[in-house]
């Protein structure tokens, strides 16, 4: 009955996919089968981990946080986990014998979030960065090169110039709520609540800069990967391109979206551009 449980727990880390990001969930089926699952492992143990730092404010978070990551290391030494999450996520680290020290340097970066308001450096902004995404990315990308070290070397620093890009965006797009709730600002050396016209130019064609370096490995990916991770770059390029027209001061008022139509061209677009090979 091992073979259920296991089934069991893949189901909730697809799930926590699901329920938390219906944009990502459709990005991963479009990977091949064979992998789909391990991604969704992944999502869900990243996620879980964001939502200790970032929604669950009436609780001790470090005390959560110290358990979940003391609980991870239990179970990929036992090999088992009764954390469903757990139990799925160190199935795809030893499938895939993924460097714990991207782990580590994930968690680190949780435990920033813990504490640390602001980046006031380029080299703090980096570092939470690494480790809140570049990591993540490596991570997946462990996943779809399916064991290929030499392509995987190849492919790792635009894996991470993509996990960059994708979280730029999502600090740009949630400036709003990073500031009214979290008390947060990432961006180093700008005043987010007086963001002026010139530093969102700045960080726009930054997060462009880590688009097109991304943009090279994407093209080198293996078949089982490349539409679903085109895909989520085409959704987050055309979110980026909406924050760029849109006022600063607007951003500090209202998220940026994605309409369900535009998806749905996206999707469209990036399946006929991978398919007669056009990107």
């Amino acid at each position: 009955m091992m073979s259920l449980y296991n089934e069991l727990t893949q189901a909730c880390s697809k799930e926590v996919t699901l329920r938390y990001s219906t944009s990502f969930f459709r990005a991963v089926n479009l990977l091949s089968p064979s992998i789909q699952q391990d991604i969704h492992n992944i999502y869900g143990f990243v996620r879980f981990a964001d939502e200790i730092v970032d929604t669950f404010h009436e609780y001790n978070q470090e005390k959560l946080l110290s358990q979940f990551e003391k609980d991870f290391y239990e179970s990929l030494k036992n090999g088992i986990s009764l954390n469903p999450i757990l139990n799925s996520f160190q199935k795809t680290i030893r499938k895939y014998d993924i460097d714990t020290s991207l782990v580590d340097a994930f968690m680190r970066s949780m435990k920033m979030d813990l504490h640390k308001t602001q980046y006031s450096s380029k080299e703090e902004y980096e570092q939470y960065i690494f480790g809140s995404a570049d990591v993540v990315g490596l991570m997946c990308l462990k996943v779809f090169v399916e064991g290929n070290n030499n392509l995987y070397e190849s492919l790792k620093g635009s894996a991470m110039r993509l996990g960059s890009a994708f979280q730029k965006v999502n600090f740009l797009r949630d400036i709003k709520n990073d500031l009214d709730v979290l008390n947060r600002s990432y961006f180093p050396q700008v005043d987010l609540k007086n963001l002026d016209k010139k530093s969102k130019e700045e960080i726009i064609k930054e997060i462009q800069e880590d688009f097109r370096a991304a943009k090279a490995g994407i093209i080198q990916l293996p078949s089982v990967a490349k539409l679903g991770v085109y895909t989520a770059y085409s959704y987050y390029f055309e979110l980026l391109v909406k924050l760029k027209k849109t006022e600063p001061s607007k951003l500090l008022e209202t998220r940026v979206r994605v309409n369900n139509f535009m998806k749905t061209y996206l999707f469209c677009k990036s399946y006929l551009k991978v398919k007669f090979n056009l990107i």
